[in-house]
């Protein structure tokens, strides 16, 4: 936990006004780390400066498009209570608001700026305290039949297997995939479906992996088939999460280099000293080389590795290509990583394509009859500024396991939706616009409906398939009509999840290194789990704290949901279906204690 005993304000330490950082990647880590360098090192944002290749930030929390082109959103992040780092930061980052709130409020684009009345933190707690999220359809099959089984359909043999997965060490498992560890028919239940569709996590990727989301949210349990416990940003995560972040560090002078690519780092290593002497990068173009001399006064965040690396995206009519060139984040981490075994092992991540993409798809409806479909699964009206969908609706018998998501609308600020109709265009009449999220975990299988590869389809043919398990099938002409869908293919999305041992992952801050971290997916974090904005916080704030020795307060700890008697034992309610063998006894046992209600 957090700790308000530590949550104090950092002493400034002596000469960090002659300091200069330099943040590598422009994603979330490395503008928490920013924002951590402001508050608790107490650097000015002049003395910090942001290297970016694209020219947004954001990385993996993005969303871009607007109502007539359509939307595009790669991903999601599901988020919950517990996530005590990223609180901690956006409980001091202001929310956004209008520059001028006598603006006609139905202009799509609105200039922003730090409201200094409201936190990003509250923002989100107000919205999912008055909406809590609940999931009203979580499985499906036989083309659209909700499976209302709330049950994880475990086994006493699975519920084994899976406490004998917490029992183990990390050390034990080493490179064991998921498939490796269980028996064949744990990934027929209703327990895997959740699993696999809410993590991405797959048969072939590390049972460490899971292992540590067994730990760590060992308290989600309960509600794995409702999600009533995960929280969700107002809008997309990058108008919610990053913008109000960025805002907010430009506001503090921080220096923001787009369109510029870092390519190596010159590291002196001496007696086991590591110190990053140089910067090589080039901006705009190969041809335009630069060198940033470092000294070891100087601080160097390295976000190594890349989940949405060489991302591609298709149209309506035409699918995302698949591009399997080694992305440039990838190659500055192998330049890196050859300097020396602390460094971690790239390859291990970015080498095997195939066990690490998937496709995405975004869907705009305007005006259109997927609304009705929607509200006959959920009960809720997409119009009503409610969350719809809940989380994820996935569909078990889909060969391409797809997944599809209608969030609390609108997800844009531009979006037009209920009672709010921004207009994109003047001659634009008013219109309700959707935007809808959904996924494959099996982009080489063969369709269903659609008889191609998933990797191979149009946006036109990915919706045709999920009208078709949506049993919409006569419907997929007229809802045609309405919608434009924006295919997505991200090489790498899962390679943070594929078989790894110890080293494979360089420490946050390695041993030795005098100036240098590394941020992100891709550095090591014990008990932490990989694929949440959680972990790129958290290695924002330990790079922060390690590197500037600040020692009068710490990052907040993991949440100890695993050491709670309380948690364990509605987990293990949970797995065996409602009952624990043996309750009874333990209740009676239990009676007069303070742990008397906790089975109840």
């Amino acid at each position: 936990m957090i700790g308000s005993y530590r949550n104090v304000t950092a002493a400034r330490k002596e000469g960090i006004e002659k300091k200069r950082a330099y943040l590598i990647g422009g994603g979330i880590a490395s503008l928490a780390a920013a924002a951590y360098l402001i508050r608790d090192g107490h650097m000015t944002g002049e003395q910090i400066t942001i290297l970016e290749q694209l020219d947004i930030d954001g990385g993996c929390l993005d969303g871009s498009g607007n109502a007539i082109d359509g939307y595009l959103m790669r991903g999601g992040r599901e988020m919950e209570a517990h996530y005590e780092c990223t609180w901690d930061l956006f409980s001091f980052i202001p929310d956004l608001m209008r520059k001028d709130p006598d603006e006609v409020p139905t202009n799509p684009r609105p200039e922003l700026v730090s409201n200094p009345d409201q936190t990003v933190l509250k923002r989100i707690r107000d919205v999912n305290q008055w909406d809590p999220n609940s999931s009203k359809c979580r499985l499906m099959s036989n083309c659209g039949d909700p499976d209302r089984d709330p049950s994880l359909g475990l086994s006493i043999g699975h519920v084994m297997e899976l406490t004998k997965l917490t029992l183990k060490t990390e050390e034990e498992l080493g490179a064991m995939s998921v498939k490796e560890f269980f028996s064949d028919s744990f990934f027929k239940t209703n327990m895997w479906y959740f699993w696999t569709s809410m993590f991405a996590m797959e048969t072939w990727h590390s049972v460490v992996e899971m292992r540590r989301y067994m730990q760590r949210f060992m308290h989600l349990m309960p509600t794995m088939s409702t999600l009533e416990h995960i929280l969700f940003t107002t809008y997309n995560q990058y108008e919610s999460m990053v913008l109000p972040l960025q805002i907010w560090l430009r506001d503090k002078g921080v220096n923001f280099d787009m369109k510029t690519q870092v390519t190596d780092l010159d590291i002196e290593i001496t007696n086991g000293e590591k110190t990053v002497t140089a910067i090589h990068l080039f901006r705009d173009t190969a041809d335009n080389h630069e060198t940033i001399t470092t000294t070891v006064d100087d601080l160097v965040f390295v976000t190594n590795g890349s989940m949405t690396e060489n991302s591609t995206t298709g149209n309506t009519h035409e699918p995302a290509v698949l591009n399997r060139e080694e992305g440039a984040c990838w190659t500055l981490w192998k330049n890196i990583a050859a300097k020396d075994p602390a460094f971690g092992r790239p390859e291990v991540f970015c080498s095997n394509i195939d066990k690490s993409k998937f496709v995405s798809f975004t869907i705009t409806a305007t005006d259109s009859p997927i609304a009705d479909l929607l509200k006959e699964f959920t009960g809720v009206d997409p119009y009503s500024h409610k969350a719809v969908t809940g989380g994820i609706m996935t569909i078990k018998d889909s060969s391409w396991l797809m997944s599809a998501t209608c969030n609390r609308q609108p997800q844009y600020r531009s979006q037009p939706v209920g009672s709010y109709q921004p207009k994109q265009h003047k001659d634009e009449p008013d219109k309700n616009v959707l935007a809808i999220w959904a996924y494959g975990l099996f982009p080489d299988n063969i369709g269903d409906y659609v008889q191609k590869k998933m990797s191979d389809c149009s946006g036109e043919e990915l919706l045709t398939e999920l009208l078709y398990h949506w049993g919409a099938k006569d419907r997929i002409p007229e809802i045609m009509k309405t919608v434009k869908v924006i295919p997505c293919m991200m090489p790498y999305i899962t390679s943070q999840f594929l078989p790894r041992v110890k080293g494979d992952r360089p420490e946050v801050v390695p041993e030795g290194c005098k100036n240098l971290a590394f941020l992100g997916q891709f550095s090591e974090i014990p008990d932490d789990c990989v694929f949440t904005v959680e972990y790129s916080v958290r290695s924002a704030i330990m790079a922060v704290y390690t590197l500037l020795g600040i020692t009068d307060k710490s990052p907040p700890d993991v949440y100890p949901s695993k050491d709670d008697v309380r948690v364990i034992l509605k987990a293990s309610e949970t797995m065996y279906g409602g009952e624990i063998p043996g309750e009874h006894l333990l209740k009676h046992l239990l009676k007069g204690t303070s742990l008397s209600g906790s089975l109840d």
